[in-house]
């Protein structure tokens, strides 16, 4: 692997990123500098966090960094439902996108293991 761009985690938490954007133009605009920025920061931190561990010397900085990414992932899951049950986004949104992202928690979860196996 040459570059954090070919990690199957970095790519998957890139169309997240894409989607959440375009999924949050929706909400109320005076939610542009609450929950819509809430939602979009966590969402960057993933693949953010992902590249910067990767960039990292060690592998110990670089499961830090992952956690951080996972921690990112957990708090936007929550924002997210709060976006929901607060009728920002519909049912179905919703749920296409929690579906995405519990499919990335996975593949970092695993991901990570192996990171931490190899050390």
């Amino acid at each position: 692997m040459s570059t954090f761009r070919d990690l199957k985690i970095w790519q998957k938490s890139m169309s997240i990123v894409t989607t959440v954007y375009r999924d949050t133009n929706d909400f109320p605009k005076e939610e542009v500098y609450g929950l819509t920025s809430q939602i979009r920061r966590a969402c960057v931190s993933i693949p953010s966090n992902i590249a910067e561990g990767y960039g990292r010397k060690g592998k110990k900085e670089y499961v830090r960094f992952l956690n951080i990414a996972m921690s990112s992932l957990f708090e936007m899951q929550t924002q997210l439902e709060i976006a929901k049950n607060l009728k920002y986004m519909n049912k179905n949104k919703f749920e296409t996108i929690y579906d995405k992202t519990r499919e990335l928690e996975r593949m970092l979860s695993s991901y990570n293991k192996k990171v931490e196996e190899s050390m």
